[in-house]
């Protein structure tokens, strides 16, 4: 794991970024001392259709009170 300082992170961010995206976790360090790390992201998990299954009631297409809809428009 590489350590970087500040100044380097800025001037090369995009190479740091392209670093980070091939998995590879980077040390930023401010003042010699690690502040933060810069890894790659997880993958989010493949969406599930159906995972809130059920029925919509026909109240779902009900109109919204008077007062409901004048606290949207102020």
């Amino acid at each position: 794991m590489d350590t970087v300082n500040v100044h380097e992170a800025k001037t090369h961010l995009s190479r740091l970024l392209e670093r980070a995206h091939a998995g590879e976790e980077l040390i930023i360090a401010k003042n010699g001392r690690p502040y933060a790390r810069l890894c790659p992201l997880e993958k989010p998990p493949p969406r599930q259709p159906g995972l809130l299954a059920g029925e919509v009631g026909d109240a779902f297409f009900d109109p919204l009170p008077e007062e409901e809809l004048e606290a949207w428009e102020t």
